[in-house]
């Protein structure tokens, strides 16, 4: 598989080190509820056709992606910088520090 970096261009996936799901969110901090953050920590979808997700290019430019790609053919549809996708900053937050 192969991720055009917005930065970098078109390089092998191996390149990257895949963050997870760019949909998911956590729970607030002051949140108590047991099964909202065992649901979070323990819970993850597998979904069959198109999936958001971050990846970071730790072997280039170091930059958090949003990659939209299909989880049955591998096709890539779309690649954004994460700081520029919606609820990006929130997301990229609690995977940094989360």
């Amino acid at each position: 598989m192969r991720i055009e970096c917005p930065c970098c261009g078109l390089r092998d996936h191996r390149e990257f080190e895949y963050g997870g799901d760019a949909l998911r969110s956590r729970p607030a901090l002051d949140d108590t509820g047991i099964d909202r953050w065992s649901d979070y920590v323990f819970l993850r979808r597998n979904p069959r056709g198109l999936h958001y997700e971050f990846w970071q290019h730790t072997d280039g430019c170091h930059q958090w992606i949003v990659v939209q790609r299909d989880t049955v053919s591998h096709e890539i549809v779309s690649v954004q910088l994460a700081a520029d996708a919606p609820d990006a900053e929130r997301s990229l937050g609690e995977l940094k520090y989360g």
